[in-house]
């Protein structure tokens, strides 16, 4: 049996997270359940952990623990759910928000370029839009604002022209077909690489990634009691850029603004001012750390 997802920067997110073993924590990222199960490992029998995940495939992973509750939704839901549980605040959030190696490797879901599938790439499965949708129907300006701005690719503009002309003749289906029509566009020095923008781009379409993730962090701060602290761990420069901005200035853009004393108006005070990232030992034993930042914010 394959490993569902191996948990990144384990250790010290917990480390960082933990600040009451009879507390109220909240895993926004549930997946594998690897952060959840060490979290509860450190907790007394009072505690409350929450493991949110949109995606159905991952409640077979739930937590036999009267201390743990599964919530199959996206984490931008965050403060109706802890309203709907009774909880008025928590003592601290995680995220991780890198795509679980399920998904990946998982043929049908569509999220990887190393198999053949339909372009799907929902991570909740009951969701209607999919990257099929996207590339038959969306216009070539749209195609590349997805390209440019979700996937920072200086080729975007090509390449929804190329989609575009290619589906006058036939529908995308697969991935291997998508692939075809845009490989002879990217260099073969750095194939692996563009590919990859590609389908992060189209992926974070489809699941509005972006919108999600703004939402969840106005809701954090807004569940976290004082000193509560907020845990979040990134893989690319779009989600990495709002969770720092956010957590530095208070709102999404990084503009600083000060009240009276010349304090920055931000409901958190950073933890570590230098980014944590894993060691050459773990990224050696998984290569999906390897971009991986954790941020640690502390409320107000």
């Amino acid at each position: 049996m394959t490993t569902y997802h191996t948990p990144v920067l384990l250790k010290e997110s917990i480390e960082g997270l933990l600040t009451n073993k009879s507390g109220v924590y909240v895993d926004l990222t549930f997946g594998g359940g690897g952060h959840s199960r060490f979290l509860l490992s450190q907790l007394h029998s009072d505690a409350k952990v929450f493991g949110f995940d949109q995606d159905k495939d991952a409640e077979m992973n739930a937590v036999n623990d009267s201390r743990f509750t599964f919530v199959q939704s996206n984490f931008c839901y965050l403060e109706n759910f802890m309203q709907y549980y009774g909880i008025n605040e928590v003592d601290g959030i995680l995220a991780d928000l890198g795509v679980s190696s399920h998904h990946f490797d998982d043929a049908e879901r569509g999220f990887s370029f190393r198999f053949d599938g339909i372009l799907d790439m929902r991570m909740n499965q009951a969701a209607k839009l999919t990257a099929k949708e996207i590339l038959n129907t969306y216009t070539e300006q749209q195609l590349a604002d997805i390209f440019f701005y979700y996937g920072e690719l200086p080729l975007a503009r090509k390449i929804a022209r190329k989609i575009v002309e290619q589906r006058k003749n036939e529908q995308f289906e697969t991935i291997f077909g998508f692939v075809g029509i845009i490989q002879p566009l990217i260099g073969k020095e750095k194939e692996k690489k563009q590919l990859a923008q590609v389908f992060q781009a189209l992926r974070i379409a489809v699941n509005n990634e972006m919108d999600a993730l703004k939402k969840m962090l106005l809701s954090s701060a807004k569940v976290l009691k004082k000193e509560g602290r907020f845990v979040c761990i990134t893989y690319h420069s779009l989600e990495d850029r709002l969770v720092k901005n956010y957590l530095k200035t208070g709102n999404m853009e990084g503009i600083i603004n000060k009240d009276f004393f010349g304090n920055i108006q931000t409901p958190f005070s950073l933890i570590n001012n230098k980014v944590i990232i894993p060691t050459t030992e773990e990224i050696a034993s998984n290569s999906r750390a390897r971009s991986a930042k954790l941020r640690i914010a502390s409320k107000k």
